[in-house]
């Protein structure tokens, strides 16, 4: 099966040309001494990978005779103005006796040979070790010119993977998680979070002025969970300070173009009378926070022209003031945690998300740099069944048709396993690149390229779990419990026997190890909410559970919660 595809199709006037690839035995790959490294680490990809689907070993070169049976990589190979072209830009050209694959700087072209890797031959980079390579030794590649920019500048799939694997990562076309050049290093846009800690550090300020932080039931924070405590943000001092901070933290990183100047993750705002004054005559505390923020992008605007400045509209915060508006060099990153995670964003008959559409509309319409965090876990349990995977794509598309620049999806980025973590960090990877991508394609042949014989109870599985929820009325968030997500006995045992059967169906070693590694979410429904059974069957249950966490080198049961400590409290179960 394939999925629709990404790239914009200009064919040439004969569109019935092809190029054969069974007629390349004597091609080249041509790329310039002068190209940066990210371009030829795109070359040796494309002579690795281009290789293993055809049989043909093509050779790197940097010098050519003629103009015929060469694939130039790079545009000063292809003689491109790359300064023409974005970040990111790609422009592929295909022609019976000339393949041309570049991009823009720094990462354009080896985005561009994934691309045809994936586009034109067939390779699927399914996860750090498995790629999914079909056989091309007598491929037509349709001749025609292919090109594409993606709309989001900042992409993120939160997923250990990508950080554990940045080669990976860079196949996926996440480019946020690292500096490697050969990569194409990271957007010089930076994630905006939570920044108060540091802009005006309690331990360095606390003792001797207490004023600089929120007062709260007529006393001043001390607390420093979540990044707190929140900061008096009337306070002129505390302004100078942070803007100060805010200013060295660019002059100290010259690659990046923006900086956080965010609230703590608490709801400990401060309620001194000179904040309380804005935030009741602007109807929200964002009025205060929006003015502290104005107050110190105007100062970091003197010493960085060109910086931004980002904050949070995340919580209590979320909702536009109704005077105060952000400046010209503020970004505004709103935050989808109050969302249900079963239905579309945009779905109209679900209340929590029908408040946070008409605030992205509200920010809309006075901000025009839009930025969106947006949940795509269980952060309660990160290993539960977690029926969210149809409103992926739709509330990329949302965010898309709401002019949003960057996407920041978090999900279970601090352990190596969590619920069908492969699967969702492909998903997202290739929605984020590419928005207007059919989802549910991409799922199907995920599925069905990586668990191979066993797929097909897996997609019954994911069905299942997807149409149970929807027809309990569940409006989960991404804190929710079992219960909350439509699970009870009757579904964590349908969902164990899917399992049962795929790993029947599993016929080699690497399927059976992907299926068990998929089968944990299983495993964990049956024991939180399988209903009675026999103490030997709940500690054989228990026992395998750990065992295949362990073996799959799950880090964390929950957001705050280790693996190790929770199978300690399993144990005690048994």
């Amino acid at each position: 099966m394939s999925t629709s595809r990404t790239l914009s199709y200009r064919p040439f006037e004969n569109s019935q040309e092809t190029l054969n690839c069974a007629q390349m035995h004597d091609w080249d790959i041509v790329v310039s001494d002068e190209a940066i490294p990210s371009e030829k680490y795109a070359a040796e990809e494309f002579q690795r990978w281009f290789g293993k689907a055809t049989g043909i070993e093509l050779p790197l070169i940097a010098n050519i005779e003629g103009e015929a049976r060469h694939i130039y990589i790079g545009p000063d190979a292809a003689s491109i103005d790359s300064a023409t072209m974005g970040d990111e830009e790609l422009r592929i050209v295909v022609r019976r006796a000339q393949v041309v694959i570049a991009g823009g700087r720094p990462r354009g072209t080896l985005y561009a040979v994934h691309q045809f890797l994936e586009e034109l031959v067939g390779l699927r980079f399914l996860t750090h070790d498995h790629t999914h390579v079909p056989d091309a030794s007598a491929l037509q590649i349709p001749c025609g010119t292919y090109t594409y920019n993606p709309p989001f500048s900042f992409r993120w799939s939160y997923y250990y993977e990508n950080s554990e694997h940045p080669a990976f990562a860079a196949k996926l076309k996440v480019n946020t998680v690292t500096d490697d050049a050969q990569l194409g290093g990271k957007t010089p846009q930076t994630l905006i979070n939570h920044s108060f800690h540091w802009l005006v550090p309690f331990d360095k300020y606390g003792s001797d002025h207490p004023e600089y932080y929120a007062l709260v039931d007529g006393k001043r924070d001390t607390r420093t969970h979540g990044g707190g405590p929140q900061l008096c943000v009337t306070n002129s001092e505390v302004i100078e300070i942070a803007a100060t901070a805010a200013i060295k933290y660019l002059d100290n990183h010259s690659g990046v173009d923006n900086v956080s100047v965010s609230q703590a993750d608490t709801a400990d705002y401060c309620r001194c009378d000179s904040c309380e004054e804005i935030n009741q005559r602007e109807g929200t505390p964002m009025g205060s926070q929006l003015a502290f923020v104005n107050a110190v992008a105007e100062r970091v605007e003197k010493a960085h022209p060109n910086a931004k400045v980002g904050t949070l509209a995340y919580w209590y915060t979320r909702q536009v003031p109704k005077t105060i508006r952000p400046r010209h060099n503020i970004q505004i990153q709103l935050c989808s945690i109050e969302c249900c995670t079963l239905h579309p964003i945009d779905h109209p008959d679900c209340e929590k998300n029908r408040a946070f559409c008409r605030d992205m509309d509200e920010w809309g319409k006075i901000s025009h740099d839009i930025w969106v965090w947006n949940y795509n876990t269980n952060f309660r349990s990160y290993d539960l069944p977690f029926p969210n995977l149809r409103v992926i794509g739709p509330n990329v598309r949302y965010f898309l048709g709401n002019n949003t620049k960057g996407l920041f999806m978090q999900a279970n980025g601090n352990g190596r396993t969590g619920e069908l973590c492969d699967l969702r960090n492909y998903l997202l990877g290739h929605i984020i690149w590419n928005p207007n991508l059919d989802d549910e394609a991409i799922l199907e042949e995920f599925v069905r390229l990586h668990y191979k014989a066993a797929s097909q109870p897996i997609l019954d599985y994911i069905n299942m779990l997807h149409d149970n929820a929807e027809a309990k009325g569940v409006h989960p968030n991404c804190f929710p419990s079992p219960e909350e997500v439509g699970l009870d006995a009757e579904i964590s045992r349908k969902a164990f026997a899917y399992f049962e059967d795929a790993l029947a169906l599993a016929d080699d070693d690497d399927v059976r190890a992907r299926v068990e590694k998929a089968s944990i979410p299983a495993y964990k429904a049956m024991i939180v909410v399988g209903g009675e059974m026999e103490k030997a069957e709940r500690q054989k249950l228990i026992d395998h559970y750990i065992a295949i966490c362990e073996r799959f080198q799950m880090t964390h049961a929950a957001e705050h919660k280790s693996a190790p400590d929770y199978f300690k409290e399993l144990m005690l179960l048994r």
